[in-house]
């Protein structure tokens, strides 16, 4: 068995980002629907600030979040691919 390899400390604070990432796009669909249940009660200062917080903030961390899934995604079936192709050519 082969010893672990070391992540890179880029990678490791990529990482640490991303699982931030994740927790305001969560938090911000938590409020969001607090904010649309406020607003059918007639208190709209949640909603308006959200709206204020749209563009600087969620949108940035939506296409982010979206954007890295995608990267992950295509560099996980690069790898499978070449570990693949070093399989069949060894042997």
């Amino acid at each position: 068995m082969t010893p672990p390899l070391q992540e890179p400390l880029w990678k490791r604070w990529l990482d640490r980002v991303l699982v931030l990432d994740v927790f305001l796009v969560l938090g911000g669909a938590g409020w969001f629907a607090v904010a649309i249940l406020g607003s059918s009660q007639g208190i709209e200062a949640p909603m308006r600030q959200f709206q204020r917080l749209w563009e600087p903030l969620f949108t940035p961390a939506i296409g982010l979040l979206i954007a890295s899934a995608l990267i992950n995604g295509c560099w996980s079936w690069w790898q499978r691919r070449v570990q693949r192709q070093a399989t069949d050519n060894g042997n």
